[in-house]
């Protein structure tokens, strides 16, 4: 019996942008079974590949390898009139194209939309900048701090009165941003397989800015100003919505997260506590926000009078939402993680076994899978450039002479 097709088979996506918003949309089609081919500069390549920490393999830092999975390389210089050339035949035979320069970029080199998309009129083209394509902040340079600040997240992090603080050291709002991005993707090919399929059916663009993935997951903070003038402040290990709701430190230096948004929920949590006295004078959530500090006090006297699994066990006993607030070291020691299959180890030649995290989301008919890690620079050029587009060996040389390729 032959392997399930992949749900993304037969889709080819070139991936032309740089680090990690748009280059983690491509991942993600990547994972599902498209074809990407990572396009990039002959002189160093993408910066990603020597961000973070670095390997024994030169230029494939571990960011490189575990974001750039399932990619092929192949370097081309956008900016020469040859370059743009054999760029628009791989333009020609390609269903998506991701990209993260600035507005107005590709333009300026003469490959817009309006180019492309007369080249292959069913081409989904997306674009990922800090603003969008239009607006008077487009020409402004974006990263994924600078959108967490401008959609409205970096405000509402830390503790009243203090500096804001990242939201997570990590890029959040760019995986968000690339997560959006496929889905953009996603329903674009859609259409286009409606109105024709490939090469025929009607592409289009799709337009994803990094401050806006952010503002996105705002939960009512804009209905709720628009309707009140309620500005939202930094609350903290809680929330001002909810008690006992937030991080509470435990007995052998641990911290976990207990969630009561209900009635319900406290009364279970004063069952795991076995303190029926705080359930009948902070029953009504009311009382419990009235009386915030003192429920959180003696919440957090609960937790930290034994250690952090003790505690799980009786919420877990309980039915109580709780969880640990797990460091890295704690995610790989975690029975869950394990059995869900959440870490892969990939061989890479010349580096070793290198775990990353598994494909999302899980599809029980047709997963994903991590196939490879972060290419070594141009290692597909041979089966692209000559294999796919006809160069020969010959050619294939002056090009690289000339730095095209």
């Amino acid at each position: 019996m032959s392997e399930t097709p992949k749900p993304m088979q037969g889709v080819r996506v070139l991936d032309i942008a740089t680090f990690v918003a748009a280059p983690h949309a491509a991942s993600i089609l990547g994972e599902f079974g498209a074809e990407v081919i990572k396009i990039e500069n002959p002189a160093g390549g993408d910066p990603w590949r020597r961000f973070g920490t670095a390997t024994a393999s030169p230029d494939r830092s571990l960011c490189w390898l575990s974001e750039a999975r399932n990619k092929r390389s192949i370097t081309l210089n956008l900016k020469s009139d040859a370059g743009k050339e054999l760029f628009k035949r791989l333009v020609a035979e390609a269903d998506v194209l991701c990209e993260n320069f600035r507005a107005g970029t590709l333009e300026k080199w003469g490959l817009g939309w309006d180019v492309l998309s007369e080249i292959n009129p069913g081409l989904v083209l997306l674009r990922v900048t800090g603003y969008g394509q239009d607006g008077p902040y487009k020409d402004r340079p974006g990263f994924a701090r600078i959108g967490h600040a401008v959609g409205g997240l970096t405000f509402l992090s830390g503790l009243p009165g203090e500096i804001p603080v990242t939201p997570g050291s990590t890029s959040l709002g760019d995986y968000m941003t690339g997560m959006y991005g496929a889905i953009g993707v996603l329903m674009a090919l859609r259409h286009r397989d409606a109105t024709g399929g490939p090469r025929i059916g009607q592409g289009q663009m799709v337009d994803m800015a990094l401050y806006a993935s952010v503002y996105r997951v705002l939960d009512e903070m804009v209905p709720r100003y628009a309707m009140t003038g309620h500005v939202r402040e930094p609350e903290g290990t809680g929330t001002v919505n909810a008690c006992p709701h937030g991080h509470f430190p435990c007995g052998d230096g641990k911290f976990m997260a207990i969630a009561c948004t209900t009635d319900k929920m406290f009364e279970r949590l004063c069952g795991a506590m076995q303190r029926p006295d705080l359930l009948e004078a902070y029953g009504d959530q009311q009382k419990r926000l009235a009386a915030r500090d003192t429920v959180i006090a003696e919440v957090t006297a609960w937790t930290s009078s034994l250690p952090r699994d003790e505690i799980m066990e009786r919420c877990i006993a309980g039915d109580v939402p709780a969880g640990p607030i797990n460091s890295v070291a704690d995610i790989f020691e975690d029975p869950h993680f394990k059995a869900r299959g959440d870490m892969v180890s990939v061989d890479v030649p010349g580096v070793g076994p290198v775990v990353v995290p598994a494909v999302y989301p899980k599809l029980s008919e047709t997963p994903g899978a991590v196939e490879s890690l972060g290419p070594e620079l141009g290692e597909a050029n041979d089966e692209v450039y000559g294999e796919g587009l006809g160069l020969t060996a010959a050619e294939m040389s002056a090009l690289k002479k000339q730095g095209v390729i």
